[in-house]
Parts: structure tokens; C-alpha cells; sequence
């Protein structure tokens, strides 16, 4: 009988067993970042890159410029010091005509076909063509494939036509002179035009680019009978009142629009 219950009871004991499965458990790690292997680099490393934590997009700042004027001159005071360093004309005063003549690259002609110097087809020209009003209806503009090719394009014209061949001979840091030079030449109809001009590059001090391209002190602005500087507290108003011109005088010699008025502006007060 003794055999009999020894022999039941091993049999259980073996059957118990064999239906057992082993429990495996693993501890589970706690990670801090990602990282993923790249190949190995011809050097035999194995390169690591840890992945962000944050997948979300990071924006870059944009700097904001307080004037569509203040932008234009960040934007294309580079190529304007190229065209002085390649064809010798002023940057100041390059970047004063792009300014007056895109309206600050607001333009019509500048947005819409990148010429910022209103350069018309003429008969040489093969490339895209746009249409504007200008002293006719319906004019034949050029237009460029980038900004870069207009600031080009001036320089040649100014280059290559004989009329512009004695603005070379002026000192090249002489803005007052290449302004006033422009003019002489026929660049433009518009009597204040080197007034325009000169205020630009002296209001938004312009002429520190061509002391970039030349390495040497810009001519200091010499304070005149013609000239005023404004500083707080002055208005149009109180200055037509001090020099006895009328406001309208004063906006018209200086190419003004409006009322306002910054600190350290340069105003014409007498004809050039």
C-alpha cells in the first residue's frame, strides 16, 4: 500500500512541475534623451546624435527694423559696397538713389520686377520686360531675376554712358559732389534731387559705407548757413518761424511728406 501512495504522489509531483513556466522580469531603464547610431564614419567611430527631447520647431528671431527705409539700407548696403569696390561709385550714394527711387524698395517697379533704379528697356535690353506709368502711360521697364542684377544694371548705366564719364573724376568720397553731379549730367529732371539725395545719406549717415570700402574717415559734415540739424523739441513750424521760410518751403527743399521729424536729421534751410 506504502508503494502504491509513494508512486501517486511522484507522479504529481512531475506533472506539477512540467506545467510551471519561468516568469522573466527586466527592469526597465529610465533614459534622459534618444540617440540615434549613424554608420560608422571612414574613421571606424561610430557617430551618436542625441535627439531633442522637444520635437516642436524652434523660430529664429527676425530683426525688426523701426522704417521701411532702416530695412532697405540692412538689405542692400552689402551689394551697394560691392558696386563701389567693382565700378567706383559711391555706396552712399547708390543706396541714397535706390532709397529715393523704390520708395525704400516699396515700389512698384522693386517688388514686382526688382528694379530699383526705374531703369527703362531700351533698345539694348533682351531681358523680362514690365509695363508702368511713368512720364508716358505704359512704359517698358527692365526686370530682373534678383535685386542684385538691378544695383548692376545702374552702375553700368552710369559706367558706360559718356554724360555720366566726369562723376569718375570726383573725389569718390565726395557724396555732396557725386550728387550734385548726377544732377549736372541729366540723371534727373527733379531740381532737388542732390538735395534729396544728400539729406538721405547724411540723415541715415550712409556715408559710413563707402568709409568701410575705403578704410579711411568719412569727410566730417560741416555745419553751414544751409544747413540745420534738428534736435528735440524742433517742428517744421517752429523752424519755418526761426529761418522765415514757410513750411511748405521746408518740405519741398528737403523732400519731406510729411510733418515729422528725427533727431539728428540734417535739413536743408537755403537752395543749394
Amino acid at each position: 500500500m506504502k508503494k502504491i501512495v509513494t508512486i501517486i504522489c511522484l507522479s504529481m509531483l512531475v506533472l506539477s512541475c512540467g506545467s510551471r513556466k519561468k516568469v522573466v522580469t527586466s527592469k526597465s531603464k529610465n533614459k534622459t534623451e534618444r540617440v540615434i547610431r549613424q554608420p560608422k564614419t571612414n574613421t571606424g567611430e561610430n557617430v551618436i546624435i542625441a535627439a531633442p527631447k522637444d520635437r516642436g520647431e524652434v523660430k529664429s528671431a527676425t530683426k525688426v527694423y523701426a522704417t521701411a527705409t532702416e530695412a532697405y539700407i540692412a538689405n542692400y548696403s552689402g551689394i551697394a559696397k560691392d558696386e563701389m569696390r567693382d565700378y567706383g561709385i559711391p555706396a552712399s550714394i547708390t543706396l541714397a538713389q535706390g532709397i529715393l527711387e523704390s520708395g525704400s524698395g516699396n515700389g512698384r517697379l522693386s517688388v514686382e520686377a526688382n528694379n530699383h533704379f526705374g531703369i527703362k528697356c531700351h533698345r539694348e535690353w533682351t531681358g523680362d520686360k514690365i509695363y508702368h506709368d511713368d512720364d508716358a502711360a505704359q512704359e517698358c521697364f527692365r526686370k530682373y531675376k534678383h535685386s542684385k542684377y538691378s544695383f548692376r544694371d545702374h552702375s553700368l548705366f552710369l559706367k558706360e554712358r559718356k554724360r555720366y564719364s566726369t562723376l569718375f573724376n570726383l573725389p569718390i568720397d565726395d557724396y555732396e559732389a557725386w550728387a550734385k553731379g548726377l544732377k549736372a549730367a541729366g540723371y534727373a529732371t527733379d531740381r532737388k534731387y542732390p538735395a534729396k539725395l544728400i539729406s538721405l545719406i547724411e540723415r541715415y549717415q550712409l556715408y559710413h559705407y563707402d568709409l568701410e570700402v575705403l578704410g579711411k574717415e568719412p569727410k566730417r559734415l560741416v555745419q553751414d548757413d544751409t544747413k540745420h540739424t534738428v534736435v528735440a523739441g524742433d517742428t517744421l513750424y517752429s523752424l519755418s518761424r526761426t529761418y522765415n521760410m514757410s513750411v511748405k518751403a521746408l518740405q519741398d527743399l528737403n523732400g519731406l511728406r510729411s510733418n515729422e521729424l528725427a533727431i539728428g536729421q540734417i535739413l536743408y534751410i537755403k537752395p543749394l
